[in-house]
């Protein structure tokens, strides 16, 4: 599973005309799931999204406060295209992790989330929709994670395509 976390002042998503969601600061996050994500994914995410320190401490100290601690909120949009390779100079999206079982995942993860969190503060798009995200980043600072397993088998079949 990936996230690729973007520090916002601001961010909303729409589908055609229509707000789904809105937040002020915080996270935009787009999720990627493999096709062998599991639970164990989704708490690994689920608990960086939570902990990582990617705000000032108000004495102009970087890095060392969390959007809890903030009390912040986090904007999430499922992104299969996150698992892309490319074929020449055409993507294919073979790794990420297809239909219901992707969306089960992806609202697991946004249960989980609130659960450790705050409902509330937790917001996200329409699974499967053609969305546009509006995005206003804050710093610029946008950061990557990984969950372990997921990695691992990305890995393995790099090597096993290679030999």
């Amino acid at each position: 599973m990936k996230a690729l976390i973007q520090r916002v002042t601001s961010a909303k998503v729409t589908v055609g005309d229509e707000l789904i969601s809105s937040i002020g600061r915080g996270f935009c996050v787009l999720i990627g799931l493999s096709h062998d994500d599991t639970i164990k994914d989704v708490e690994y995410i689920a608990k960086k999204l939570l902990s990582i320190r990617l705000f000032d401490d108000g004495n102009g100290k970087r890095w060392q406060r969390n959007v809890k601690e903030e009390n912040l909120e986090l904007l999430c949009v499922s992104q299969f295209t996150l698992y892309n390779r490319l074929k020449g100079n055409k993507p294919d999206f073979h790794l990420a992790m297809q239909g219901p079982d992707a969306s089960n995942l992806y609202n697991t993860l946004l249960k989980k989330l609130g659960e450790q969190y705050s409902e509330e503060k937790i917001k996200d798009g329409v699974f499967g929709a053609m969305m546009q995200v509006h995005i206003q980043n804050d710093g610029p600072v946008t950061i990557e994670i990984e969950s372990p397993r997921s990695a691992k088998s990305v890995s393995e079949e790099v090597v096993a395509n290679v030999s």
